[in-house]
């Protein structure tokens, strides 16, 4: 570990995300700077540009990559807003690394070029040399041990931190957080402090964890700590309910629930249907005690608690419209092969599959996450999808603008106008599937 020494020059060091990634294994193209004796006037002199009035953030003028003069930080409100920063020449090195969140985040690597050589862009050849790793927290220990450990008690002063050791947990799922930091962090939800979160940041932090390798582990690390039941309480409260053993042999509902996030995530799935396959089953949460372990229902139920999650976090429209879909019809999806065409055609309809097939595969898939994402299950395939593709495109193949003129001709279009041309090509496309049937 080299010792932080004062600079009596500017300084300017590799910090962060770069510096810890490298040390992983992990291929990682963005770079934060620190600049340590520097002053924004000398920052402006060389052509860094500001991105704000009141933060010590610039802009390099060739690169565009983010230097920070080294600041320390002060609480002085509740949630992630309320610090003062102190940014001068006299802050150290340590003094700003010690403000981080994660010894893993706190490493640094001396850049030998002075300030004027970085900003004029003759530096391009440069390469860190990590043998000379600036280490006072002993991140590189946490990695080799694999744990998520809080620099300082300034850790608890913004409750963002919460979330994103969550996230960096469901990126790094065999990685343990401390035991320290735990207790730090369910202080945190004890005083109130997760409660001054805005939406924006859960839901920034939330959707980058859903993208992790194990989605699963950010809302479980949430719940380990009690942030979830404020956060998430229509997930929370998925624990301890019960199912039929036959069909989720996994029993427990929240149980199941992290198993078909982290399917999704197996299937490589986008962002709008691993949010679809978190909320499908939320209305399990409230099923009345005397019908358990049944569910009866709970598909409506859920479209209304996922749509309470949706206002809350300001979810964009289209991640809300498809996991409407998908909490409403997954249970008849499942059951796909065991309706008459004509019901068939009414499903594929009502999740607007002619219209929208792109859309139409991220609902089976987020099914296939469902199906799968159960004790012992995990490799079955589901070939409800497979079947319903295939009357799909049994189904797409009717000529329907043949059949509208058709249809326009007849007397009852001018009573009932669209409604007949719809039942006209409905009809149509049950005859046109309705062969598919007879060969099962």
């Amino acid at each position: 570990m080299q010792a932080d020494t004062t600079i009596s020059q500017p300084t300017v060091f590799l910090v962060g995300g770069a510096v810890r990634d490298h040390l992983m294994g992990v291929a990682n193209s963005d770079r934060d700077w620190v600049v340590v004796g520097a002053t924004p006037e000398q920052m402006d002199a060389l052509g860094f540009v500001a991105v704000g009035a009141d933060f010590p953030v610039f802009l390099h003028p060739r690169t565009k990559e983010e230097y920070a003069l080294a600041r320390t930080e002060r609480k002085t409100a509740k949630g992630y807003h309320g610090f003062s920063f102190y940014a001068a020449p006299d802050v150290t090195l340590t003094q700003d690394l010690a403000r981080r969140d994660l010894t893993i985040n706190a490493m640094a690597v001396a850049h030998p070029a002075s300030l004027e050589v970085i900003a004029a862009g003759d530096d391009s050849d440069w390469t860190p040399d990590f043998s000379q790793l600036i280490d006072p927290f002993n991140g590189a220990t946490d990695i080799a041990q694999r744990r998520l450990r809080h620099v300082a008690d300034a850790f608890a002063e913004d409750p963002v931190r919460i979330l994103r050791l969550a996230r960096f947990h469901a990126r790094w799922p065999d990685f343990q957080v401390a035991p320290e930091t735990l207790t730090l962090m369910r202080h945190m939800v004890s005083s109130g402090e997760v409660d001054a979160l805005v939406a924006e940041r859960i839901w920034q932090e939330i959707t980058n964890g859903l993208m992790a390798t194990q989605p699963s582990q950010m809302f479980l690390t949430l719940r380990a700590c009690g942030a979830l039941t404020h956060l998430l309480p229509e997930l929370d409260a998925l624990w301890g309910v019960p199912q039929r053993a036959d069909y989720h042999p996994e029993i427990d509902t929240g149980v199941h629930a992290m198993m078909v996030l982290d399917t999704s995530a197996r299937l490589q799935c986008d962002l709008p249907t691993r949010f679809a396959a978190l909320c499908h089953d939320f209305g399990k949460g409230n099923t009345p005690a005397d019908v358990l372990p049944r569910h009866t229902g709970h598909e409506l139920r859920s479209v209304q608690l996922l749509n309470d999650v949706c206002v809350r976090w300001r979810v964009p429209r289209a991640m809300r419209e498809l996991a409407e879909v998908v909490a409403r019809e997954h249970g008849h999806i499942h059951r796909c092969q065991s309706l008459s065409p004509d019901a068939t055609l009414r499903l594929l309809d009502r999740c607007d599959a002619f219209r929208r097939p792109d859309r139409f595969k991220q609902i089976l898939l987020a099914c296939e996450s469902d199906a799968r994402g159960r004790l012992g299950l995990e490799e079955v395939p589901y070939v409800q999808a497979t079947w319903l593709w295939q009357v799909f495109y049994q189904a797409a193949a009717v000529a329907t603008s043949d059949i509208a003129q058709a249809a326009m001709r007849a007397p009852e279009f001018q009573a009932q106008k669209g409604e007949w041309i719809a039942s006209q090509i409905h009809a149509a496309r049950v005859a046109a599937i309705t062969p598919l049937f007879n060969q099962m």
